[in-house]
């Protein structure tokens, strides 16, 4: 093993680096023939390199596969080009790219992609659950350069053990702040539009508390249906896919105190805080979850088959498609406040948002009529647009009531989800990582549901595709 090759704790630079991406340095992706490389992590990388002009960045991807350097760099073009990626610094990525075979969980296969890496080397594990797993404990075997970044892809772990594990595993090979657990949707402007609209307005932050919110909803129904992602979203589900990672990541943005900085130690310390006091509302699963699947259907004028009929999946498993958890946070700011968080898929009219119900005023007075909602704050997570519904005197009658939305709409970002991302792994600049201990809270959040539907204390229902979800599903009474 070469000097610069350590075992433990690899937080150590090489001489000659930096964290700030201005030294060379190397992103190996080790499951480049996969389609998430070629279909998202390539074109935000493109993006990334061509607004922060990244032409020190050395791009190597292995896989199994056998493949030309040449052909490699075809693909990277043409994913660069399809983020819209262009430049100088963009074409000299792609000339330098290269393609090396090997098996992941090989120690000589590994030791030898190492070999090729300079600079600081960032690891992106674009591979499936156990064989990331089976990677990470070569790497145990094989060491990483001093100041290796780890990148791993959703899930981590299958439960609230195993991703202790997996922790366990992973400092063993570099320190925690040198991990980056990717979750994409932290990524998304709209998501992080979530920090802006709470902690840079007076008129709103204050009212978001107990005091003003009566309940938070966290929704991410979308049209589409399986789309051939059996393999892997059959033995998932809408559970552990959207609610377990993405959406409590999220809560835990709606839901933290505001931190002093948006340095990843700040706001991950936050967003920790807020996991560890949440919980299944009344600590009734059986109560406070639903789930369903659906049915043949048509949706946005595609006709989808029920899913039990999509290729690579077993009707047995009992795979659900639409789930709704009702989540408490037992803060100070919180208490009593219930987050209704849910996902489904195959839904005709989708949602994907972050409403925030306030409660009725405190009293009308006696003579203004009319028709009188709820305020609701709306923050998009799909269409990019902010809403407010209030109430106003409305046209004629001076005492007559109207609702009305006050709505703006705001533009893309200047990178795509995961040049978001990797501008963060690659230039420590933003804290968009899932740290270990919420990755291990995460599951302990949801692990009384999927024991209770384990256990057939919740029903599976059915829903057409198309619809907003079974009709006998009434709102929530909490």
């Amino acid at each position: 093993m070469s000097d610069d090759r350590i075992r433990t704790n690899g937080g150590g630079r090489a001489p000659g680096t930096s964290a700030t991406g201005e030294q060379p340095q190397t992103l190996l992706v080790l499951g480049a023939g996969g389609d998430l490389t070629t279909r998202l992590l390539l074109p935000g990388l493109g993006g990334l390199v061509d607004t922060s002009s990244m032409a020190d960045l050395l791009l190597i991807g292995s896989d199994r596969g056998e493949e030309s350097d040449e052909g490699w760099r075809s693909t990277v073009a043409r994913a660069f080009a399809d983020g819209g990626a262009e430049g100088p610094a963009v074409d000299t990525v792609v000339a330098n790219t290269r393609y090396i075979t090997a098996d992941a969980t090989d120690d000589h296969g590994l030791n030898r992609l190492l070999a090729h890496c300079r600079g600081r080397t960032t690891i992106y594990l674009a591979l499936p659950p156990a064989v990331m797993v089976e990677t990470c404990r070569a790497l145990a075997r094989t060491g990483v350069p001093h100041g290796t970044r780890l990148v791993l892809e959703k899930p981590f772990g299958t439960d609230a053990d195993s991703a202790s594990a997996l922790n366990e595993l992973l400092h063993g090979l570099v320190p925690e702040d040198h991990v980056h657990r990717v979750d994409h949707f932290l990524g998304m402007t709209t998501v992080l539009n979530i920090l802006g609209v709470r902690f840079a307005n007076r008129v709103v932050e204050p009212l978001l508390s107990s005091e003003h919110v009566e309940a938070v909803d966290i929704t991410f129904d979308e049209t589409l249906g399986l789309e051939g992602r059996a393999g892997f979203y059959d033995g998932a589900g809408a559970l552990r896919d959207m609610v377990q990672s993405h959406l409590l990541q999220v809560l835990a943005l709606v839901a933290m105190s505001p931190p002093s900085t948006l340095e990843g130690v700040d706001v991950r310390d936050a967003k920790a805080q807020v996991l560890r006091a949440t919980r299944v509302w009344d600590d009734r699963p059986d109560r406070y979850s639903r789930r369903a699947r659906y049915t043949a259907g048509t949706v946005d004028g595609r006709s989808l088959p029920s899913y039990t009929e999509e290729e690579g999946t077993d009707p047995a498993r009992g795979t659900e498609t639409l789930a709704e958890v009702v989540l408490a946070v037992d803060t100070w700011r919180w208490a009593g406040v219930p987050f209704r968080v849910r996902s489904g898929k195959a839904i005709g009219e989708p949602r994907q948002e972050v409403a925030f119900r306030f409660r009725d005023p405190q009293h009308i007075p006696a003579g203004l009529t009319g028709e009188v909602i709820g305020n609701r704050l709306r923050i998009g997570l799909g269409p990019r647009r902010i809403e407010m519904e209030l109430n106003v005197n409305g046209p004629g009658d001076p005492f007559d009531l109207s609702p009305v939305t006050l709505e703006t709409g705001f533009g893309p970002g200047d990178l795509l989800e995961y040049g978001e991302v990797l501008r963060g792994v690659l230039e420590d600049e933003k804290p968009l990582s899932v740290r270990g201990d919420m990755s291990v809270e995460s599951w302990r959040i949801i692990e009384p549901v999927l024991d209770a539907w384990r256990h057939g204390r919740v029903p599976l229902h059915d829903y057409r595709a198309g619809s907003t979800g079974p009709a006998n599903w009434e709102s929530w009474e909490t």
